[in-house]
């Protein structure tokens, strides 16, 4: 486990898209191509501007992403299929796009295709409520399914509002589709880029408590080659004498500030 600590969601961003870049042209140069799942949301603005502006072969990319809600159209303010498309998709033009199109339906085609070949680079955000993709406590550890039908709670929603995407909690869909916990995890590589004060307690349950359902991040800890880009603000709440990596795994924390 890599905790890098950086002065602003700027110089966050900046550095964790050095890092993505560089994990994506490792996977380009032994293999000819590179997958990668990418997340959305507030907290990922300052790594993707950042991201897109990489020396990166994009046509040798394959790119698939994490959740987008149940019957919200691809119109909407607040869809992820939009979100990426302005600014991921249509800026680099990878390769190969999947897009969760928001129905149970569209499961099991992209599925099969997530699962063609390993996910090199998964870049996965942590919520206000430590959830991973739309996996909201207490999340599903266990099912070995790609991809599901979630309920988000209520503080989830509230985030959605809180950054904009909708006028009210009762706006928000009821249901999302998200990838799994354990799909996220096997990804070769994983990177949470994690600004923002409203992201502090989270970040701390995540550093500091062992791996649980009722904060999914803590599982990603676990991981073999797990990256955790924080800024100031977010960090704030660690004790750093508390922070418990999984048992076995090497950890080290730099600061950038």
């Amino acid at each position: 486990m890599k905790i890098v600590v950086s002065r602003d969601p700027e110089s966050l961003g900046a550095a964790a898209a050095e890092y993505a870049a560089r994990r994506i042209c490792e996977a380009i140069d032994a293999k000819g191509e590179a997958r990668i799942v990418l997340s959305t949301g507030a907290s990922q603005f300052t790594t993707l501007a950042a991201l897109v502006k990489k020396d990166v072969d994009w046509a040798r990319v394959t790119m698939f992403h994490l959740d987008e809600y149940v019957a919200l159209p691809d119109t909407h303010p607040a869809s992820f299929r939009k979100y990426l498309r302005e600014r991921f998709i249509n800026v680099v033009h990878p390769g190969k796009a999947y897009l969760v199109d928001g129905t149970p339906e569209g499961i099991p085609a992209l599925t099969a295709a997530l699962r063609e070949a390993p996910i090199d680079l998964g870049l996965i955000g942590i919520g206000e409520n430590g959830h991973i993709a739309f996996n909201d406590p207490p999340a599903d550890l266990d099912t070995r399914e790609a991809y599901i039908v979630v309920d988000l709670n209520d503080t989830c929603k509230r985030q959605q509002v809180g950054e904009g995407w909708f006028p009210d909690p009762d706006s928000v869909p009821r249901q999302a589709i998200s990838m799994t916990v354990w799909q996220i995890l096997q990804c070769r590589h994983i990177l949470s880029a994690v600004p923002f004060p409203v992201k502090a307690e989270a970040v701390r349950k995540t550093l500091e408590q062992d791996a649980n359902a009722l904060v999914p991040a803590t599982v990603m800890k676990g991981h073999e080659s797990f990256a955790l880009y924080v800024d100031r603000d977010s960090f704030s709440l660690v004790d750093e004498s508390r922070i418990r990596p999984a048992p076995g795994v090497p950890w080290t924390l730099e600061k950038a500030l």
